[in-house]
């Protein structure tokens, strides 16, 4: 994956699967859920550009868990593995360990 680079404000994350299960054991996929998705940062881009020049710096850094607005990410297959590209915009959250 070192041969992306997202440009401005974009990121590719790498989605983290995830399953839920209800109280009577009966598993939801997880395209059946309105919950966020949640993936690791693979890489970032520069920031985005303020009307003034200036780069506004990331607030996500290559390796952080997050969380973020379901159907906002574009999805890609890079040598048979799924990669998501979104805004940082699109992050809800940053997932502490």
């Amino acid at each position: 994956m070192n041969n992306l680079k997202p440009l401005n404000d974009n990121l590719i994350v790498k989605p983290l699967m995830q399953e839920t299960q209800t109280s009577s054991g009966i598993f939801i996929p997880e395209t059946g859920e309105k919950k966020p998705g949640q993936g690791e940062v693979i890489a970032v881009g520069p920031g985005l550009t303020k009307d003034d020049g200036s780069i506004k710096s990331m607030s996500v850094a290559v390796g952080d868990k997050i969380l973020f607005r379901k159907y906002s990410p574009d999805d890609f297959e890079i040598n048979g593995e799924k990669v998501l590209v979104l805004s940082e915009k699109d992050v809800l959250a940053i997932i502490s360990n």
